[in-house]
């Protein structure tokens, strides 16, 4: 499952990452949040724009929920930090990969789904990456939706196949897979879950 997704991304995630992550756990965690309330809104729009799918709508479904309860354990391990919950904006990962999505369909729901499953997949990875690094609760913790997020990128993945021509889905990945890493590598202005490289201050 891992060896699949890792695979599926274009590189790892920068080791200065890490080490900025490491160093503003307070603002991982309230970003962590933020993203999983995004995944979750990602997930109910697809539900409505596209009701007449129903394999869409089951894994949908189930993905907000997860999502949601993630953002619930999150809440609950800032609290038990004493972090207070604060507005941090947005990185550019997203809305970068967003800019590649085709605005008529089939093909915008097929760019939609690919990307859904890099963002997974990147989730999954950072995940990975960060766990032998933190302490024992947050370790535990991050360890743990490695399933569930690898789940999730797969999920996308078939969804796109199901819905979309082989071939263009092929090449779908290929265009995303070259802004996701070009976003993931280059240099970025402030730290975020999904942020680039952060500039030394």
């Amino acid at each position: 499952m891992f060896s699949d997704l890792n695979e599926f991304l274009g590189c790892s995630t920068p080791d200065a990452w890490v080490v900025a992550a490491l160093a503003n756990q307070d603002v991982m965690l309230i970003d962590h949040g933020n993203c999983e309330k995004k995944a979750a809104g990602t997930a109910f729009q697809l539900m409505f724009r596209y009701v007449d799918k129903p394999d869409l709508q089951n894994k949908m479904s189930r993905l907000a929920r997860e999502e949601l309860r993630h953002f619930e354990q999150v809440l609950a391990i800032l609290r038990r930090r004493g972090i207070p919950l604060r507005n941090v904006s947005s990185s550019r990962y997203a809305a970068g990969l967003r800019e590649l999505v085709r605005n008529h369909e089939p093909f915008r729901l097929t760019d939609t789904l690919v990307i859904g499953a890099f963002i997974e997949a990147r989730s999954c990875e950072r995940f990975a990456r960060l766990v032998p690094h933190l302490d024992e609760e947050l370790g535990k913790f991050y360890h743990g939706l490695l399933k569930s997020e690898a789940r999730h990128f797969q999920d996308y993945l078939k969804l796109a196949y199901q819905y979309g021509e082989a071939a263009d889905v092929d090449a779908t990945i290929l265009r995303v897979r070259e802004r996701e890493r070009e976003l993931v590598e280059s240099a970025d202005c402030e730290f975020r879950f999904h942020s680039g490289v952060p500039q030394a201050a």
